[in-house]
């Protein structure tokens, strides 16, 4: 599974910044890989602070042992700092993880057993 970010050219970069796209510009982009034995059935993401989880990223795909994904968070708000957790399959023998990172700072994030 292959999840794609679209590449825009550099005149169509230009005419974004003059007009409404500037505010995609504030969208976290990183590389998620799934480094255990385990599938991966849903991961949130919330930024600190907030008490409750944000929608599940993953919706109905899955990220299968090895595979990676590339995750936007399209939230619209300025914050770098995000609680992230991740449910895997039923029959995994590992719980609920969750960590928090500086998603402004990461180009990529594997989740490890």
């Amino acid at each position: 599974m292959k999840f794609r970010l679209n590449t825009i050219s550099a005149a169509t970069f230009a005419a974004c910044l003059a007009s409404a796209c500037a505010a995609q510009a504030e969208d976290l982009v990183f590389t998620l890989t799934n480094g255990t034995n385990s599938v991966l059935t849903q991961f949130h993401t919330s930024p600190t602070g907030v008490n409750d989880w944000e929608e599940d990223v993953l919706g109905q795909e899955v990220l299968n042992p090895g595979e990676s994904a590339t995750v936007t968070i399209a939230d619209g708000r300025t914050v770098c700092a995000y609680d992230m957790k991740f449910e895997f399959s039923e029959d995994s023998e590992l719980d609920t993880t969750t960590d928090t990172q500086d998603l402004c700072e990461l180009g990529s994030y594997t989740i490890n057993e």
